[in-house]
């Protein structure tokens, strides 16, 4: 699980930053002076990078990744984003799987005692979450299938055909299994289990 710390003091600009992201074009590295061209002159602004970082949008060095290129597709900007908040905001989703504004003082204090700050940072770092929630769609976000757990739709016949065999002929030989039980006597002699474990292997392995 997770609860990071970062925050966005300009936090009601968030969907336009994100907009444009998806809008533009990638940069070869998300820097300031990206944010700057993107419209974003002030040094508020700079606490997009750490939290793009932080969604998994670009990587520690400032390069976007393929979540970021994900993003920009419109057709699934809102589903990415709400796998990105649900992957760094971890610990609030066992909260409330689908926050609202009526469960923000209950984040807001969640992220004071997780972090041991102050009311007003707590209240940053929430307002920024909540900033990023209508933009996420949360609930395709949790619908995951992985590739190898898709059943085959159509198996071949064949390979049907000869599992089904298997199951018939398995089926059909009956198995025997035998259970040995040893009582050992009660005594500090070696030479007495040597004997009994002797007479085991002559007469039982061999």
């Amino acid at each position: 699980m997770a609860l990071p710390d970062v925050y966005v003091q300009v936090y009601g600009q968030l969907p336009e930053v994100f907009k444009r992201i998806s809008d533009g074009q990638a940069p070869e590295k998300f820097t300031r002076q990206y944010l700057k061209d993107l419209g974003f002159q002030s040094s508020n602004h700079h606490a997009v990078i750490p939290l793009l970082k932080t969604l998994g949008f670009l990587s520690a060095d400032g390069q976007p990744t393929s979540r970021y290129h994900a993003f920009r597709d419109h057709s699934q900007s809102r589903v990415v984003l709400g796998q990105a908040l649900r992957e760094a905001y971890g610990d609030l989703f066992t909260i409330k799987s689908e926050p609202t504004d009526a469960d923000k003082a209950l984040i807001e204090g969640k992220f004071k005692s997780a972090h041991n700050t102050s009311e007003r940072v707590a209240k940053l770092m929430a307002s920024t979450f909540y900033a990023l929630l209508p933009l996420a769609d949360l609930k395709t976000a949790t619908i995951t299938v992985p590739e190898t757990a898709k059943p085959d739709p159509k198996p071949e016949h064949g390979t049907q055909e000869h599992q089904n065999k298997a199951e018939r002929s398995s089926a059909a030989k009956p198995t025997l299994h035998y259970n040995i039980q040893i009582h050992l006597p009660p005594t500090k002699d070696v030479e007495v289990f040597n004997a009994i474990f002797k007479s085991l292997r002559e007469h039982l392995l061999d």
